[in-house]
């Protein structure tokens, strides 16, 4: 980490036991020069994590700003949704004896932030952590379908499709059409993209702007596969993820990234 960095950082931390200090008070709280202070303080203000307070020209104080705010609420909706999902995922998990995931989009990728596995001797095994590319799998794809419009389409502009399993989509217009439909039907499904011999299905999280936070998936043996449970399984999860975006303030009607 950059010497510049470390140093900001330890200078917003002056601001834990007092709410607003001068720049005299952060030089002798943080213990480093002036001239380091009056740089840092200057950057940090342009970013809006600190802001000024002049109370005259020569009583000029610095506190925290709302961009940490910002921040914050996002770390905490971060947690917030985990929390919400695991009841919903693990009924789902007990009812159906199918391993479930949840998964966000870092980056170009999914990442799985949350999993469940079934107990039968045949299923996927997801490790938390695990990556996939936003073009295959159920999970990845919906959150590459309802993914802001502009950035998905830069997305897609520096993609190389690449052949993972069997079935992983080689071709960019058969991908183009597959992300309309699933925002179309509000749902993803994948076979034998990623891992072989196994199937998803996938539903969105959203907030309470509209924003698909998460995707909230389900995964079965190829073998497994019939109408009538693929059938159970979408009512399952379209009903959990409905419960936990209404739990995030999300209103019917608010969707982003539907273009």
């Amino acid at each position: 980490m950059s010497q510049s960095l470390l140093k900001a950082i330890k200078l917003l931390d002056c601001f834990k036991d007092k709410h607003e200090l001068s720049l005299l008070d952060l030089a002798e709280v943080s213990e480093m020069p002036k001239t380091t202070i009056f740089r840092l303080v200057a950057s940090l203000e342009e970013t809006g994590l600190i802001v000024k307070t002049k109370y005259s020209s020569h009583d000029v104080k610095y506190k925290l700003g709302m961009k940490l705010l910002e921040f914050g609420k996002l770390v905490s909706e971060q947690m917030e949704y985990r929390k919400i999902a695991l009841p919903y995922m693990n009924n789902i998990n007990e009812k159906l004896n199918e391993s479930v995931h949840l998964a966000v989009v870092e980056g170009d990728e999914a990442v799985y932030v949350e999993k469940m596995d079934s107990n039968r001797p045949i299923r996927l095994v997801i490790k938390v952590g695990a990556r996939a590319p936003l073009y295959a799998g159920s999970a990845s794809k919906l959150l590459l379908a309802h993914l802001d419009k502009k950035k998905r389409e830069e997305y897609l502009k520096r993609l190389k499709l690449e052949k993972i399993a069997e079935n992983t989509i080689e071709d960019m217009e058969r991908l183009q059409n597959q992300l309309k439909e699933i925002r179309e039907k509000g749902y993803a499904f994948s076979q034998q993209e990623i891992y072989k011999e196994t199937m998803g299905f996938s539903c969105p999280i959203r907030d309470y702007s509209g924003e698909t936070i998460a995707a909230l998936g389900v995964s079965i043996p190829v073998t497994d596969y019939k109408e009538e449970k693929a059938k159970q399984i979408l009512e399952e999860i379209i009903r959990a993820t409905n419960q936990i975006s209404i739990e995030l303030g999300y209103t019917a009607g608010q969707e982003k990234g539907q273009g």
